[in-house]
């Protein structure tokens, strides 16, 4: 199976040019970011994702995590993995200082996050959650629960998990019937059964803490009546170690598709007294804090689709270099060539290498500006970054996961028969990556997020300015070499298109089936636009650079190549989406639900 080498070129070519590092690297409290700084550190992951969490991936695969007397045990070498990579300081490389983290920029963080779930997304799975929990405290949380539990968490000593999902609630959580009541000590006790909680319980730290949202006595229903609580597998002494283990047992673990090193629990809380819990901020406003942490988590899942179809597409192309079938288009009738030189493989690894690259460019662009939104001085600076951000997220999150799933199909299938045996590798990575489309709210309800919620933010003002962005790109490409007015032109081809379609959605309000019938593909096609902006973006950098005489010309020119590969074969397929957008609902009732079945 072929090993994992993380594209530095790339992610250091990204954070140049797309996230402007040096714009992020002057604002308060990123000073000690310094483009050595950060070289040096990226440079240090890459040997570390690759050499210790990159084998992982195959034994977590194969032996998976097992339920053993009540407990979770990870398989051969996650303790160790996980205490070097907590000892090397990655778990909080972009968490607070203040709280034992390195204090990095979100854009630099998210290409050691990017490293990490490309070596082993189930490994990666466990400080992905604990970070949803770290966001809810520092931004929910009470000064007690920040002393006593955010170091631990920052620094990956202790680990959290998010406790949402209920046999009768999934998407719906306001349906939820976990309680809490509180004891003749004025205690908070949590009584409910949680389900498909990732990495739930497990050997590799000394205490996990559990954020569960649950509803108190008197309650309203639905979304209005929830609470979240903290909820430690250990109590906390005095001393802040853990000691007295709480009233939490891991009924099960599910047998999954993929990630199975990952231990997905079925969590009962309260069998006994009731767990002990503490709230956080009020009763009744859990949802904030649910948001805070699923917002996060939603970029963490997007970035899942991006690196297995990298890791899916490093190992695509080292097969189609090495296997041999049939003859290339002019080569001797004696000689078999490498698959690599038939023009349709090419088409599928350099369908793969683009798509890649354009949601490379989305995550960190989006991360960037939630740099810029949290530290830039200028408060109309962080307000306008914060409504890209919300923008951003829904569709960062599903166009990249449903890509996820295709883009490793396609990988799949450049390895022919072998693809589809496990000795590959290939088809773990196939089993793995399905789950990212479901995960923190399924890309449906991202789609709807982004129309029913995103989109109308000041009054389609927010997509307004970004479309005023994309456009400028496009007539700034449109004066530059032949090669990127081509760009140029395709870019504003589908800009245009996507324009009118969100003036479609927008004047669309009263008549919310068309809105919600149209959002999927709109949510695609604008995350297709998005990623021919960016890519643009990059292409121009690289003629800039090429023309001041940087001597990664081979690179850069390829840099070109991508974004042109990508402006004539994929970018096209935003306009053809227009009309998906634009066609309202009827045709999707126009069967009888009895009929459906044929």
């Amino acid at each position: 199976m072929a090993e994992y080498f993380p594209p530095l070129r790339d992610m250091k070519f990204v954070l140049e040019t797309v996230c402007e590092l040096d714009v992020l690297q002057a604002l308060p409290g990123f000073e000690h970011a310094d483009s050595a700084t950060v070289a040096d550190l990226l440079d240090e992951a890459r040997r570390f994702m690759s050499e210790v969490i990159a084998p992982l991936n195959r034994v977590g695969d194969q032996q998976g995590s097992r339920l053993v007397d009540g407990r979770v045990v990870t398989p051969d070498g996650f303790q160790e993995a996980y205490r070097q990579y907590v000892e090397a300081g990655w778990a909080g490389a972009h968490s607070p200082a203040e709280y034992g983290g390195g204090g990095l920029p979100y854009a630099v963080g998210i290409g050691l996050q990017e490293m990490a779930t490309a070596a082993s997304l189930a490994f990666s799975l466990c400080p992905l959650l604990t970070h949803g929990g770290i966001d809810a405290l520092l931004e929910h949380g009470d000064e007690i629960q920040r002393g006593v539990y955010l170091e631990n968490m920052v620094t990956g000593r202790w680990t959290g998990t998010m406790n949402m999902t209920e046999p009768q609630a999934g998407s719906d959580v306001g349906a939820l019937t976990t309680k809490a009541f509180q004891d003749d000590e004025g205690r908070w006790r949590i009584r409910g059964t949680k389900i498909f909680i990732t990495w739930g319980d497990h050997d590799m730290t000394e205490n996990i803490i559990h954020l569960v949202l649950a509803r108190t006595p008197g309650a309203p229903p639905g979304t209005k009546g929830i609470s979240l609580f903290l909820v430690p597998k250990y109590l906390v002494d005095e001393e802040g170690r853990p000691g007295e283990a709480n009233d939490i047992e891991v009924v099960s673990l599910e047998h999954k598709l993929g990630i199975h090193a990952s231990p997905t629990c079925v969590m009962s809380y309260g069998e006994n007294e009731g767990a002990i819990g503490y709230l956080i901020g009020e009763e009744n406003q859990g949802m904030r804090a649910m948001f805070t942490m699923m917002n996060s988590a939603r970029l963490g899942v997007g970035l899942e689709g991006l690196a297995v179809a990298d890791r899916a597409y490093q190992q695509a192309v080292a097969f189609a270099q090495e296997r041999r079938q049939g003859r290339a288009v002019g080569a001797p009738t004696t000689e078999s060539a490498l698959i690599i030189e038939h023009p349709d493989v090419r088409r599928m690894l350099m369908t793969i290498k683009a798509y890649n690259e354009a949601m490379r460019a989305l995550m960190y662009y989006a991360a960037s500006r939630i740099d810029l939104a949290e530290h830039h001085r200028d408060p109309e600076v962080r307000t306008a970054c914060q409504e890209t951000v919300d923008l951003l997220t829904p569709v960062a999150k599903a166009w990249s996961t449903d890509l996820g799933c295709e883009l490793t199909s396609i990988a799949l299938q450049v390895f022919g028969g072998m693809g589809y045996v496990e000795e590959t590798g290939i088809a773990q990575l196939y089993r793995d990556v399905r789950i990212t489309p479901i995960y923190e709210g399924t890309n449906g309800i991202q789609a709807i997020d982004l129309v029913g919620r995103k989109l109308p933010m000041r009054d389609g003002g927010v997509m307004t300015d970004l479309l005023r962005e994309v456009e400028a790109t496009a007539a700034a490409l449109g004066e530059g070499s032949p090669e990127l007015a081509t760009i140029g032109l395709r870019l504003q081809e589908a800009v245009a298109a996507l324009g009118r379609a969100t003036s479609w959605l927008l004047s669309r309000a009263d008549a919310p089936n068309d809105v919600l019938a149209g959002a999927t593909p709109y949510l695609r096609m604008v995350g297709t636009v998005l990623g021919g902006w960016l890519l643009g973006r990059q292409a121009a950098a690289a003629a800039d650079k090429l023309a001041a005489g940087d001597m990664d010309e081979d690179f850069l020119r390829a840099k070109i190549a991508t974004a042109g590969f990508y402006a004539g074969q994929l970018l096209p397929q935003a306009a053809g989406l227009e009309g998906a957008v634009t066609g309202g609902s009827d045709p999707l009732f126009a069967i009888e639900p009895k009929y459906l079945a044929g």
